[in-house]
């Protein structure tokens, strides 16, 4: 099929939840993707931080082709050895020892506020409040934009669920002023990727976890984007030398197999118990065996410092660009994280890429956005860099 068949066919019968869109995927490989129409694109996107490893990874290829043919799903009614050792293997690269599997980012949120409500109750001080950023994402489903602290992903979904009030991100003040008994957790993205690809200043997320600490209150980083290597850290909070109690994984976690996690202390754990909560796909045998081949390249002596490189490689080449064009405010990111933002709505730039080979996308109106695969050169870098400055140029920015 070419892409216009495709389109017709996405047309009457698909519900229109994504709009009009102009290409077709159909093959992968490395940071190259090719279309309906056979035409190639330099993927800057990596179906947005996703494949970390680029498409068809031959280690994951060969241990999803190797599970396919012994089992792919039984439910969690029974062990899974791919899912016990994957905890085994999470658990080793980081504070949470207690791992709970699902299908992927929202999920893996949803998990993270039932559990800190069901501890605080098990705790006998029942503690309901969350309070998360303004400008945040933190999934689609009712209780997860209720999380999120944009006002648009949850228009017309009311009445939303209560328990949540959102401060601005980076600000540690409002943060501590806005706490209240009834506060049970305060959850962050380390780095906000929907909201713009916002960092936090050098000393707010040690701040976050010391007022934490002070009121005895968990700490969840939403680590569904930033995790596992995309910021030059398998975990973005590891810049900055603290670990919260509760940490969500999913995106990157099994290269483009639906796959969410949950991650907490032996303590946090507790909160759960058999029959408190559940997931019928969660961690099946296909998706953890993805997933443990996925983190094993990951986790390879060199592999995240390369990406890291890579990442100052892009920053450095991008700000020369901000220190040419005057539309351009700031650059901003953690190693293949990167955000470019603009003085004016990125739309135009995004599609202009795209028409060229690239594909990248957005974070909110002005911010031009990047997650390459972790896998991708100098070579790629320099030739994203000279579509970028022809783009620029032709629209005459």
């Amino acid at each position: 099929m070419n892409t216009a068949e495709i389109q017709a066919l996405n047309d009457q019968f698909i519900i229109n939840t994504y709009g009009t869109r102009k290409l077709a995927l159909m093959r992968g490989a490395g940071a190259t993707l090719w279309d309906a129409d056979g035409r190639e694109y330099l993927d800057f996107f990596a179906g947005i931080a996703v494949c970390n490893l680029g498409h068809c990874h031959p280690a994951v290829t060969a241990a999803i082709v190797e599970q396919v043919g012994k089992l792919v799903h039984v439910s969690n009614l029974y062990y899974i050895e791919p899912q016990v050792l994957l905890a085994q293997a999470l658990a080793r690269h980081c504070f949470a020892q207690r791992w709970f599997f699902c299908n992927g980012g929202a999920e893996a949120n949803e998990a993270a506020i039932k559990l800190v409500r069901r501890y605080w109750t098990q705790m006998g001080t029942p503690k309901p409040e969350i309070i998360t950023a303004e400008q945040s994402f933190h999934g689609r489903t009712l209780t997860t934009i209720t999380a999120t602290g944009q006002s648009k992903y949850q228009q017309g979904f009311e009445p939303l669920t209560p328990g949540f009030s959102y401060v601005p991100f980076n600000d540690l003040e409002a943060l501590a002023q806005a706490l209240t008994p009834q506060t049970g957790a305060i959850m962050l993205e380390p780095v906000q990727g929907e909201g713009g690809v916002r960092m936090p200043s050098p000393d707010y997320l040690a701040g976050v976890r010391q007022l934490c600490n002070d009121k005895n209150i968990l700490l969840i980083f939403d680590e569904v984007q930033t995790g596992l290597g995309r910021t030059g850290k398998l975990f973005a909070h590891d810049h900055f030398g603290i670990t919260p109690d509760i940490m969500t994984l999913a995106k990157g976690l099994a290269n483009g197999v639906p796959m969410g996690a949950l991650g907490c202390t032996e303590k946090v754990a507790g909160g759960f118990a058999p029959g408190t909560h559940a997931a019928t796909f969660g961690g099946n045998p296909l998706s953890s065996a993805a997933a443990l081949a996925t983190l094993g390249v990951i986790t390879a002596p060199g592999f995240i410092e390369n990406a890291a490189q890579i990442g100052d490689y892009l920053h450095g080449k991008l700000d020369g660009l901000a220190a040419k064009f005057p539309c351009i405010l700031e650059v901003r990111g953690l190693g293949l994280m990167l955000g470019v933002e603009f003085n004016t709505a990125v739309a135009p730039l995004v599609a202009q890429m795209q028409d060229s080979g690239v594909i990248c996308g957005p974070a909110g109106p002005n911010v031009l956005r990047f997650l390459p695969p972790l896998i991708i050169t100098k070579e790629d870098v320099d030739k994203v860099i000279s579509v970028l400055t022809a783009c620029l140029g032709e629209l005459g920015w």
